[in-house]
Order: C-alpha cells, then structure tokens, then sequence
C-alpha cells in the first residue's frame, strides 16, 4: 500500500478532510466529499459518474458523501448521489451503485454488490460476495452472510422494483436467496440456504426452501447452549456496547432519548410562552 500521489486524480470541486490519505491510481470524481480521517486505498474510484454523464453534455454529477474515519480499499467502486456515515469500511473491489444511503459503523465486505437507490442503517456487516437489490431497506445492526442475494423485480423481467426489508438486528446465513418484496421482521434468524418467499415475523427462526417458521428463535438452542437469541448479550465486538454489556447500552439508549423529548417538549413550551407579538 503506498500514497504517493501517483497517478491520483482528484477533481477541483472534491472536498478532503483532514488527514485524508489517498492511495495509488485513484480517481476522486466531482462533488465527492470525503470527512476527516480517512484512507483510500489504491485503485478506488469514487462518485462515479451516472450513465446519463456519457450522453448529456449538461450532466451534473450528484454530491456523493463519506463520513469521517472510512476505510475504502482497494478497487472499490462508489457511484454519485452516495450518502455513507462515519467509520464505514469496504473490502476489495465492493461495488456500490448511485443513491446508496449507508449508516453509520456499517461494513461491506469483498466483492459485495449494492445495486444503488437502498438504504441501509447503522451497524449493519455485509460479508463477502452479497448482493444486494435496488430498494432494498436495511434497518440496525443487521448482519448478511456470504453469498446472499436479495433481488426486486417481482416477475422478471419487469420494469417494476420491490426490494425486501429487513428488521433490526436480524442475522441473514450464507447462501439465502431473499425474493422480492418481502418484509423480515427484527430479531430473526433465517438459516444458511433458505428462499425466503413470505414474510416472516419479527423473533422468528425460518429455514428452508421455501423458508418457514420453526420457532420463536428465542426459543432456540445449540451445541448444548440456550438462550442464545437476540444475540446481542453475548458478541460485542465491534459494537458500540462493547465493553458495558448489551442491557446497559440500550438502558442508556432510552434514557438519552427520554432527555431528549423532555428537552424538545420543554423548547416548544418556552416558544408557545414567547409573546410573537413586536416590541415598542
């Protein structure tokens, strides 16, 4: 990995943050704004250009944003109209297409396929070799495995568009194929393999081809060990829990947002007592 500004292209209108280092032969479109702390790595190519930049002489490229802290490596590809939060990382040659909006802390692994105009929350790990379908939604802390395919054209081909939803903190197992439209609650766990077709309940466990519901995944155990869904009170890695336990944080979570409504229904009280009416 070397940065020494060869043959690195970076447009007059691109905005870089402080210690922002960019890699070998890389190429910073217009409009890209990159926050502070941020290494691009070799071969990267960042807001690329929409299809209509080849044929409108008067195409304007969309703004693309990156947060503070990225970690985007080598030979990945971010198109225009990009919306991505702090501390987000790819692996090698992820490809993510245009009106992308990404969370904060999210991942995308090697080879991922994100084919633009979704929306992903914060926390959420993409491994390696996913694809992920246009209007795709993705709430919290949701983790998809290798080889997963979501997909949205309802009866292909077809101009019509029906991403899947997932729900927060639902885990996604290798090689499942999600069809178009369909609504997974938060808290599932959907096994390695399984064609989800239906829609499946927040706290369910579904498996299989067609994918069905087994349990409530609370119920579920393993290797001799219980309880081990919602999974959050035993990994923290990585996660903004770490170190103070998954309970703690969440009580922490409601408490900061109780303050916050007490401070905004306290700020509308004080307007509404303001008299509107002009001094003399």
């Amino acid at each position: 990995m070397k940065f020494n500004g060869r043959n690195v292209f970076i447009s007059p209108t691109a905005k870089l943050g402080r210690n922002v280092r960019i890699g070998d032969n890389t190429t910073i479109y217009d409009y890209v704004e990159i926050g502070d702390n941020s290494t691009i790595c070799n071969d990267v190519v960042l807001g690329e250009p929409l299809a209509d930049y080849y044929v409108n002489p008067q195409y304007r490229n969309p703004p693309t944003v990156i947060g503070e802290g990225a970690m985007i490596r080598s030979h990945t590809l971010i198109y225009a109209g990009c919306e991505i939060g702090n501390n987000f990382s790819t692996g090698h040659r992820a490809s993510i297409r245009e009106f992308t909006h990404i969370g904060h802390h999210c991942m995308v692994g090697t080879l991922c396929d994100l084919q633009g105009y979704m929306r992903m929350g914060n926390y959420c790990r993409l491994h390696s070799y996913v694809h992920i379908s246009q209007t795709t939604t993705l709430g919290d802390f949701v983790f998809i495995y290798p080889f997963v395919v979501m997909t949205d054209d309802p009866y292909p081909p077809s101009d019509d568009r029906a991403g899947a939803s997932i729900g927060n903190y639902t885990q996604v197992a290798v090689h499942c194929v999600i069809l178009p439209g369909v609504a997974i609650g938060e808290h599932c766990l959907i096994g390695a393999s399984s064609v989800v077709n239906r829609p499946v309940p927040s706290y369910s466990l579904a498996v299989g081809s067609p994918a069905k519901v087994l349990m409530d995944v609370r119920d579920y155990s393993a290797r001799g060990k219980r309880n081990l869904y919602p999974w959050m009170p035993r990994f923290e890695r990585g996660m903004p829990w770490a170190g103070m336990g998954f309970e703690d944080w969440a009580a922490q979570q409601i408490d900061d947002s109780e303050k916050m409504t007490r401070n905004d229904e306290s700020t509308v009280e004080h307007l509404q007592s303001c008299d509107p009416s002009p001094r003399r």
